[in-house]
């Protein structure tokens, strides 16, 4: 194997492809990206059992061939280097050649044959939808994915549906509910689940939020085809929650709120709040305003807001950041919180549609 290509162009694809390749595997070759050669192109894939990446990019060839290198040594090698190309060639004993400028780096490689084979389809369902509107999704639902492994899997991914041209998304972890929803064009109808952290991998590709997406939804799989990248993920097999009955049939109070004074107060007192899993805001509401207080090791903090509560007194706890990344999705300017009493699920919602929904489990007060 031997050619020459562009050094910023190969860095880029390089970083990119190394977000994906697992750091920690019982298979080493994993922990490399498959670098193949031939006729005025490099092929260039990641891939970690679960999400593969492919991106092709010209080069000059002058021999074609394959090798795995390790994706963090070559990222760092190309980061240094200070030469507008780079030539890149392997020998039969595996020693990758990176040469550029003056400076010339030997490092051992691995068989391409080793590499595990890439899944593949052809026979999926094709949609397309518009950059913008699958970042708008993705964002507005991914925080309330269970990040810990060892949860039932659906809790780890993100339900994705399409009903009568409404597309939905939907991510719970047993603590909060997010819900997106959007009008869009008649694609058809479909319903799966993908990891919400593959899917934010997916999104961090995209640079021309007006590009449309092909996607090619599988039983057992999805592709994406971004900026030259062709992305393949499993999707997440069983049953997803069902999240409508976890939200209150009714609700007993009411209050209107702005999102940016509340998101103020909130960071503020956050300040103090060393652990938001465990410390929850006191929220004491009546007819004209809200209450918050939270008392920690570091100190107290207390706040007034005016609002006007339908509905009669109350106090709950909450968690501060549950309720900050909850209204950091939100893109009006104002929202309607709804309660059920202290101990069930609080609604926010927007003040005139169904776009989206996010519910918060309330905290014990102490």
């Amino acid at each position: 194997m031997n050619f020459t290509v562009d050094r910023n162009l190969m860095l880029d694809v390089v970083s990119r492809l190394s977000r994906i390749v697992s750091n920690k595997t019982s298979y080493p070759v994993l922990e490399g990206i498959l670098i193949s050669a031939e006729q005025g192109k490099v092929t260039l894939i990641a891939y970690n059992l679960e999400m593969s990446m492919k991106k092709e990019i010209y080069a000059r060839t002058e021999e074609d061939g394959d090798i795995v290198i390790s994706a963090r040594i070559l990222g760092d090698i190309f980061k240094r280097l200070n030469g507008p190309t780079v030539q890149i060639s392997a020998d039969d004993k595996m020693i990758c050649h990176i040469t550029s400028g003056s400076a010339v780096f030997d490092i051992p490689g691995m068989a391409a044959i080793d590499y595990p084979e890439i899944p593949n389809f052809f026979d999926g369902q094709i949609v397309s939808l518009k950059a913008q509107t699958l970042i708008e999704m993705t964002e507005g639902t991914s925080f309330a994915v269970a990040p810990v492994e060892g949860t039932r899997p659906v809790l780890m991914g993100i339900n994705i549906s399409c009903q009568d041209s409404v597309l939905q998304f939907v991510a719970i972890d047993g603590y909060r509910l997010a819900i997106r929803k959007v009008k869009i064009d008649d694609i058809g109808d479909f319903n799966f689940i993908i990891g919400g952290n593959l899917l934010n991998e997916v999104v961090r590709l995209i640079a021309d939020k007006e590009e449309i997406i092909p996607i090619n939804v599988g039983s057992k799989m999805i592709s994406f085809e971004i900026d030259g990248y062709k992305i393949i993920c499993r999707l997440i097999e069983g049953e997803f929650v069902n999240y409508q009955r976890t939200i209150p049939a009714a609700h007993k109070q009411k209050i209107v709120v702005m999102v940016r004074d509340l998101l103020g107060i909130l960071d503020r007192m956050s300040l103090l709040i060393s652990d938001s899993f465990s410390t929850p805001v006191r929220c004491i509401i009546n007819e004209e305003s809200i209450n918050f207080s939270c008392s920690t090791s570091a100190g107290k903090v207390t706040e007034l807001y005016e609002v006007d509560l339908e509905g009669d007194p109350f106090e709950i706890g909450l968690s501060s950041r549950y309720l900050i990344e909850a209204l950091k999705a939100v893109d009006d300017d104002m929202v309607q919180i709804k309660f059920d009493s202290s101990k069930q699920g609080v609604v926010i919602e927007p003040l005139q549609s169904d776009d989206y929904m996010y519910m918060i489990m309330p905290m014990r007060l102490k």
